[in-house]
């Protein structure tokens, strides 16, 4: 147990923490297609504004983790920021660098791999947080990749932040594929939290491989109903760690016109575990991309509109608190002094 826990207390109310994974086309280049689902990469254009448009309404603070070639302009600047050690995964598919040729100049040319202009919108919104979802969408649990590319990658994330003016200290790993070994180069590359998975084996962390039809089923089931229970976390379970653990508590499906019928189900499980989290001042974590809005953006909008809402009772009830990775962070490093 790490020495910082015996120094850490219990929230003094429950934390709402939302972080999305922003990644645009980089983050299923080697699981869709443009064909397929270029919409809702083009949709993140409407899908960003609008929630940020909601969490003004309700005072909602986000952790926006993300791609660091999407804080590049163009495609040179994509490229002069990239680490010369790249990940050298034995399924080369998985690598965006043999992608190059094929991404165009800019955010006009190329609206699928550069964001930029969305990065600034969230930006402005000072409450908001900034954070890092590696700089390559790197997959830190496939064959072939090794721990002295991954600190390439989070340096050169890092460094691409800073040149923009943007402190990136919080890490979202791509695809869930959190590696524990990774922790303390997390640590020297000034990344001060994480977002960890979910305890159950449901949500273990696998590589692409090892994944199963069977945990993706039962996952789907407890998007609707509680199979797993509420995964709300105590300060002293955030705490013990390398660097905190600001762990992940349900994904945020988007609508599914075939199971709207189901809409219900799917609310209550999310805000039964809000309010869990509220009257126990624990923690609950939600996240979800913003192209899985990219589709039925109304549906998707007016669900987490509902979400706000039951949060606005709950801050307005048990004084519970919307913040960001960092400031969860933050809160434990003054615990520890």
């Amino acid at each position: 147990m790490y020495k910082s826990i015996m120094r850490t207390g219990s929230f003094k109310n429950g934390k709402f923490v939302i972080s999305l994974d922003f990644e645009l086309f980089w983050g299923v280049r080697d699981k869709r297609s443009i064909d397929t689902y270029g919409k809702n990469i083009i949709g993140v254009k409407q899908a960003i504004p609008a929630i940020l448009s909601l969490c003004r309404e309700y005072d909602v603070r986000i952790t926006f983790s993300t791609v660091g070639f999407l804080f590049a302009q163009n495609k040179n600047e994509l490229l002069k920021y990239s680490p010369s050690l790249k990940p050298q995964y034995t399924e080369t598919h998985l690598s965006p660098y043999t992608d190059m040729d094929s991404v165009g100049d800019n955010e006009n040319d190329d609206p699928y791999h550069f964001g930029y202009s969305l990065l600034q919108q969230i930006r402005v919104n000072p409450q908001h947080e900034i954070g890092t979802h590696t700089f390559s969408h790197y997959y830190c649990l496939e064959p072939g990749q090794t721990l002295t590319a991954f600190s390439a990658d989070l340096v050169a994330a890092r460094h691409i932040g800073q040149e923009k003016g943007i402190d990136v200290r919080s890490l979202v790993f791509p695809r869930n594929q959190f590696n524990q070994q990774y922790l303390d180069a997390c640590k020297t590359a000034g990344i001060e939290s994480y977002r960890g998975n979910p305890v159950s084996w449901l949500y273990a962390a696998r590589n692409k491989n090892d994944e199963t039809l069977l945990r993706r089923l039962f996952r789907l089931a407890d998007a609707y109903i509680n199979i797993t229970g509420h995964h709300c976390h105590s300060k002293q379970y955030v705490a013990d760690a390398p660097i905190p653990n600001v762990a992940a508590s349900r994904f945020l499906r988007p609508f599914n016109k075939k199971l709207s019928l189901l809409e219900g189900f799917r609310l209550k499980r999310i805000t039964s575990s809000m309010k869990y989290a509220a009257k126990n001042k624990k923690l609950y974590h939600l996240w979800w991309h913003p192209h899985n809005f990219g589709s039925n953006l109304e549906e998707n909008i007016l669900f987490l509109k509902q979400i706000f809402t039951r949060f606005e009772q709950l801050r307005e009830k048990y004084r519970f608190e919307s913040v960001t990775m960092t400031q969860i962070a933050e809160e434990i490093k003054k615990d520890n002094g």
